[in-house]
């Protein structure tokens, strides 16, 4: 038995109803757990003997906003660029759509998830657990700075990014971005030319925030069109000896 395949019995028998299997690569475990339930989850993920998740590598926000909304066609000119590769209802790609693929079910009618990456150096192995926020408007999930110290820069940053609130988070300040920044630079709906721009004043001898004067660009790729100097008809064909 490899080691992936032990750890996810062990992880089977231990959170048999308090964690979903949700898809992922062949060589990688991910699970979903609902929020009521993540510190009791992480609590003995980090200490149960079969799994001691010891590390916690990382912690990332997710915002699916928009998330399978087939717009794009891929092959065909639109108003918005290129196939995401996403399309609901489908279980296969088709033709006209090479990188389709269904929406999960799970991810439907929730905009807002925290991902936390975990590493057993016990056992040698990886696994990515994922917690849905139940309110878009006003996310929120525990945090797990009891369990692993490290999540407390890493949940500053999903705040700061993502705007999701960690429930008993010792100091949830805003990490990466100004004193008085307005929003979430990483949600979907957050303009790419942003809200204001900050320069020094020399006549109030002053930093000062005016209106951001970036005209907006719509990027919109160019139609993907077949190259016909590699078509095979314009092959030379090669000469034996």
């Amino acid at each position: 038995m490899s080691d992936l395949v032990a750890i996810a019995a062990a992880v089977a028998g231990a959170f048999s109803d308090r964690l979903l299997r949700v898809g992922s690569l062949a060589d990688e475990l991910t699970y979903e757990v609902a929020p009521v339930h993540l510190l009791e989850v992480a609590r003995r993920l980090r200490d149960q003997p079969d799994l001691r998740f010891e590390v916690l590598i990382d912690v990332a926000g997710i915002d699916y906003l928009e998330y399978g909304c087939p717009e794009w066609k891929t092959e065909l000119a639109s108003a918005t660029g290129f196939s995401r590769g996403v399309s609901r209802g489908r279980s296969a790609a088709s033709a006209s759509e090479p990188y389709g693929e269904r929406v999960p079910a799970a991810n439907q009618g929730r905009r807002f998830a925290v991902v936390y990456h975990l590493l057993s150096i016990t056992h040698n192995a990886r696994l990515r657990l994922r917690v849905p926020c139940a309110d878009a408007e006003e996310p929120i999930v525990d945090s797990v700075t009891q369990i692993w110290a490290a999540a407390n820069w890493f949940e500053r940053e999903a705040f700061d990014l993502f705007g999701i609130l960690f429930n008993g988070h010792p100091d949830l300040r805003r990490l990466l971005t100004d004193y008085g920044f307005i929003g979430h630079p990483f949600r979907k709906d957050f303009p790419l030319i942003g809200n204001v721009e900050v320069r020094y004043d020399p006549a109030q001898g002053r930093v000062i925030y005016e209106p951001v004067s970036i005209e907006p660009r719509v990027l919109v790729p160019k139609v993907i069109r077949h190259d016909n100097r590699y078509a095979q008809s314009l092959k030379t064909p090669k000469v034996g000896n």
